[in-house]
């Protein structure tokens, strides 16, 4: 039995691929799902629909790499991190839709209660107070669908983010756990103990008895019988430290770039926690058996190929996501035209929810391959300043950022990523880093591969690109940057004070 199989489980749709054992794809699959935007800033998901989509493609990654369920060690889960499902522990139907890591519907509780809580919640799990992660979210749908605690404290309900919920539905109910990378995206559970926290329970009033076990990244945590065959569920890690490990970054200072949907940038910092002054996350990078556990130094940009998806099907300026390297190209520079892309908030460093959208700097010769240019800076000054911050916290100098990820095979955006952070920005010889690093994990719980050392011979480097930008227009740039941001900043409160006082 020498083939993993990964299930991708992502923001917008369900991918499933068939890996060797010389980590190579042997057979994929993807599916779409719906999004659905019930009220401003919110943002839901069918789980029905998730697990649907999820099981068809794996079962069709298995056809099309030619293979029966007997050959396959074990199955490895990766997927969009803090997304919220409740369900019924008899029936398994979701009480609810599930509500997504975008969601911002928490936004006002949290404004509420960070002065009293955000430095314990930071102390405890390394996050910030923000709606983006899963324990307001939880909290929301206890306190709004009808009856939902009562049942939860008597044992009816359970929760689970989506490895959760899909290792149940492979187990047909017979394993409810997480992993720790997961676990640790909650605000629930102390990142030192690696346990459940009871403080941050109670505040969010969250019953003990609708929570998963938290498992390590790397071992068996139940049996699927849904392929012809029993294949042991052995691997799970959140999608970004799943890329983490995919891209191999394994010692300490090594630091990966997923752009995806959003952006997400990862630092390994080994078995320390390191506290951050910049408003990044400390979060768990990953746990291999009885080894100590990893930690990370984390940014989260919210929009990145989302900003380029805007393009497409907001402005209709492009009609496929790859044209816009085309049109930014039709421009030598930006223009001074900026693009802050606060479509649902900003993430890291700024961690304002409150922040919207905004182009600046617009003339009557500003042109639709000035605002292409100045879409792919965004998402380009956002990375640039989660690097900064990193490099601040940590001190450390920088060589290179791995990069993965749908928007990495922008040679442009590649190039002014190098010129900004002056440092070298590898892509790897594979863009499914993600799913990479869930057949790693698995892999590694059965047998496949040895070690990491083993693994480090299957990484490949595709293109480096070297940075060519001076010190000089840099700065200019990131002035332009960081006084379109500012503008951005608190919008949505400051129009509301204004309402006041009219």
């Amino acid at each position: 039995m020498s083939f993993i199989l990964a299930l991708d489980q992502g923001t917008t749709s369900s991918r499933a691929i068939v890996f060797d054992a010389q980590g190579e794809i042997v057979g994929q699959a993807q599916s779409e799902f719906t999004q659905h935007y019930p009220m401003p800033g919110w943002v839901e998901h069918d789980a029905n629909e998730i697990w649907e989509t999820q099981l068809g493609a794996a079962k069709e990654a298995i056809a099309a790499a030619g293979i029966a369920a007997s050959a396959i060690a074990g199955i490895g889960i990766t997927n969009q991190r803090e997304t919220v499902v409740v369900w019924d522990r008899k029936t398994g139907e979701p009480i609810a839709p599930a509500i997504v890591w975008q969601d911002r519907r928490t936004s006002d509780f949290c404004a509420a209660n960070k002065e009293a809580w955000e430095a314990k919640i930071t102390e405890r799990t390394g996050l910030l107070l923000d709606p983006y992660f899963s324990g307001t979210k939880l909290k929301w749908l206890l306190d709004n669908v009808d009856g939902a605690r009562d049942r939860a404290r008597a044992g009816e309900l359970i929760f689970g983010t989506i490895e959760t919920w899909l290792i149940w539905k492979l187990t047909d109910g017979k394993a409810h756990a997480t992993d720790v990378s997961n676990a640790s995206r909650t605000l629930l559970m102390n990142i030192g103990t690696l346990e459940w926290d009871n403080t941050l329970l109670e505040w969010l009033d969250v019953p003990t008895e609708m929570l998963p076990k938290i498992v390590g990244n790397s071992e068996i945590v139940g049996e699927c019988a849904l392929f012809g065959d029993t294949i042991p569920i052995a691997g799970m890690a959140g999608d970004q430290q799943a890329a983490l490990f995919g891209q191999l970054c394994v010692d300490v200072g090594m630091v990966k770039n997923t752009y995806g949907t959003g952006c997400f940038l990862l630092m390994q910092t080994g078995d320390k926690q390191v506290p951050s002054n910049h408003r990044l996350l400390t979060t768990v990078a990953w746990k291999l058996g009885d080894a100590p556990c990893q930690y990370a130094l984390e940014g989260s940009v919210f929009a990145a190929g989302s900003v380029v998806q805007w393009l497409r099907d907001g402005l209709k300026l492009i009609e496929k996501a790859e044209d816009v390297n085309a049109l930014a190209m039709s421009e030598p520079d930006n223009g001074g035209v900026y693009l802050a892309p606060a479509f649902s908030g900003l993430g890291a460093p700024h961690w304002d929810p409150y922040a919207r959208g905004l182009i600046a700097g617009l003339t009557r010769g500003s042109s639709s391959g000035h605002l292409a240019r100045a879409a792919l800076e965004s998402i380009a000054f956002q990375v640039d300043d989660v690097i900064r911050a990193m490099k601040a916290d940590t001190g450390q100098p920088l060589a290179e950022v791995r990069v993965d990820g749908g928007a990495s095979e922008s040679d442009l955006l590649m190039q002014i990523q190098s010129d900004l952070l002056d440092c070298d920005i590898v892509r790897t010889s594979t863009a499914e880093t993600t799913a990479r690093g869930a057949a790693f994990l698995a892999g590694l719980a059965t047998g496949v591969w040895k070690d990491t050392d083993e693994l480090r011979d299957l990484w490949k480097e595709a293109r480096r690109f070297l940075s060519a930008g001076t010190a000089e227009e840099t700065s200019k740039l990131r002035k332009g940057w960081t006084a379109a941001v500012k503008r951005s900043l608190r919008w949505e409160l400051e129009l509301e004070a204004e309402d006041d006082q009219a």
